[in-house]
């Protein structure tokens, strides 16, 4: 699979709770980055879905390149 489309340049600050599924956008498509929308309906794409393990800020991967999705490991600063 490619990589999604460049949403942002720089990580997205979320507060992540113990327990609770997420969706992270994988096309960089969904007007609701870091999240899916379900933009990517009709291509090769499907969201990162992973439920928290513990309640705490992350950083989530807007520039869709990071090799530790769906957490910013700096691919943006590349870009």
């Amino acid at each position: 699979m490619n990589n999604g489309q460049v949403a942002g340049k720089s990580p997205q600050m979320e507060q992540l709770e113990e327990g609770k599924t997420y969706a992270w956008c994988t096309c960089g498509k969904s007007e609701n980055q870091p999240w899916c929308n379900g933009a990517h309906m009709g291509s090769e794409f499907t969201p990162k879905v992973f439920k928290a393990e513990e309640s705490k800020a992350a950083a989530m991967c807007l520039c869709k390149q990071t090799k530790n999705p769906p957490y910013c490991d700096g691919s943006h600063v590349s870009l």
